[in-house]
């Protein structure tokens, strides 16, 4: 068995680790149960104009640096992704692909403008992971589709013409998508159904979302014969974020989820949820609710354009606590921003990259090691291995396809503290590490 440790802290990042050896036993650690859970379908980033302008600003052998460390699978294996269906808070601009109002028939259906920015982000990553999964929502349909018709806030009108009209605004995208050599494998129906903000959004009510998904979007995605799943998603918040078409507070967030997926008709056409942000809180549930539901987490939370190690610290535990609960995918928000981080609305947020086109040149902050302290170890289609111990809330382990042992452990103390690995079935090796102070720990056991 060869072992191998990367580690990052706050003044070295993706550095090997010290010795790594038997030891002696000692509580602070993990122990494998032999209870096995989700298989992980990997890790990803998001779709963002911004981002790709950012990143075209640069020089040729820059972008390509800056692309092959996202995607290729020897970096950060970029390959559970996402795309706005239409603008989203990061586009350069707000547009959806057909605002000519009234236009039932969608005559004027158009993903022209995703042809600038987008879809070449997209085919950039298809360099290196021709088989990744594309999940897309949107940030609001069409303006002339809401009360008010505008795009930063308002509701869907809920007459069947107009939901059979969105329904097929869907399938167009998914089909536009195809012809240009793109596989959408998921459309969630909003996102952030709970929030009403400043850039593209929509807020639905649990009926709405019943409605619509029962009667248009299901029956429409089976009648034009397409390869992609409908999820539940993306999902932002607990019970105090969840309203009534009418106004009124849900007082229970559950109440929301099941008056959907209660209903057969509804659930049928339902295979998976997507949460973020706040859905954390609602994730363990779901999961022991509906375990024939796949549950994928769709944006990571973004900060505020820092991109100290502090965030990378957060962000570290929300993707352990989103794959310990059952998430078979984490997704990222923005892959790359200009300095600053600013979105079209006023909002600096991280990045994994910083891209400063002025200065030529390109950063790789904090975020970016968090995630490759996961991705480069975790790899697509490795399982979920049951922990208990000292270290269960801070770390996780993986049983890869080819029987190799994936352990991702953080030490979040201001000093550095023993870690042991304990397999009690024998499976795998028992080994003790040193872990330094505020530091993120990438461990592989091969045979």
């Amino acid at each position: 068995m060869t072992f191998a440790w990367k580690q990052s802290t706050p003044d070295a990042r993706w550095t090997d680790g010290g010795a790594v050896t038997a030891g002696a036993a000692h509580d602070r650690g993990l122990t494998l149960t032999g209870g096995r859970g989700q298989a992980i379908r990997g890790f990803g980033g998001t779709f963002n104009e911004l981002g790709h302008l950012a990143i075209s600003a640069l020089r040729e052998e820059d972008r390509a640096t800056v692309f092959r460390e996202l995607f290729h699978p020897d970096e950060l294996n970029l390959c559970v992704n996402r795309s706005a269906i239409g603008a989203n808070d990061f586009a350069a601009s707000w547009y959806s692909y057909d605002e000519v109002p009234g236009d039932l028939a969608l005559e004027h259906f158009s993903v022209a403008r995703d042809e600038e920015a987008v879809i070449p982000y997209i085919r950039e990553a298809q360099r290196y992971q021709p088989d990744m999964l594309l999940h897309s929502s949107p940030w609001s349909p069409p303006t002339w589709m809401k009360d008010p018709p505008v795009y930063n806030s308002g509701r869907i009108v809920m007459t069947a013409e107009n939901l059979d009209a969105y329904a097929r605004y869907f399938v167009r995208f998914v089909e536009e998508y195809a012809a240009r050599g793109i596989r959408v494998d998921q459309i969630h129906v909003q996102n952030e159904v709970f929030a009403d903000q400043k850039f593209p959004s929509c807020v639905w009510s649990a009926e709405e979302l019943r409605v619509f998904i029962r009667d248009h979007l299901g029956p429409a995605v089976e009648e034009a014969g397409l390869d992609v799943r409908v999820f539940l998603g993306t999902l932002n918040g607990p019970e105090d974020m969840a309203f009534t078409a009418t106004g009124q507070k849900l007082t229970n967030y559950a109440r929301f989820v099941d008056h959907i997926l209660f209903d057969d008709d509804a659930r049928k056409h339902i295979a998976g949820i997507g949460y973020q942000w706040a859905g954390q809180h609602a994730i363990a549930r779901t999961r022991d609710a509906w375990p024939e539901l796949e549950i994928i987490q769709t944006e990571s939370e973004c900060g505020f354009g820092s991109n100290a190690w502090e965030d990378a610290e957060y962000v570290f535990h929300l993707v352990r606590h989103y794959l310990h609960h059952g998430a078979t995918g984490y997704t990222y928000w923005n892959m790359a921003l200009r300095p600053g981080g600013l979105s079209t609305w006023g909002w600096p947020q991280n990045s994994l990259f910083t891209i400063d086109a002025d200065g030529g040149s390109f950063t790789r902050n904090p975020e970016y090691y968090v995630l490759k302290h996961y991705s480069s170890v975790v790899r697509p289609g490795a399982v979920r291995l049951d922990v208990t111990g000292r270290y269960c809330a801070q770390g996780s382990a993986y049983e890869n396809t080819d029987g190799s042992l994936a352990v991702v452990v953080q030490n979040a103390l201001e000093r550095a503290e023993d870690f042991r690995f304990e397999d009690p079935a024998g499976r795998f090796p028992t080994f003790t590490a040193t872990l330094e102070p505020r530091s993120l720990n990438s461990f592989t056991l091969t045979a």
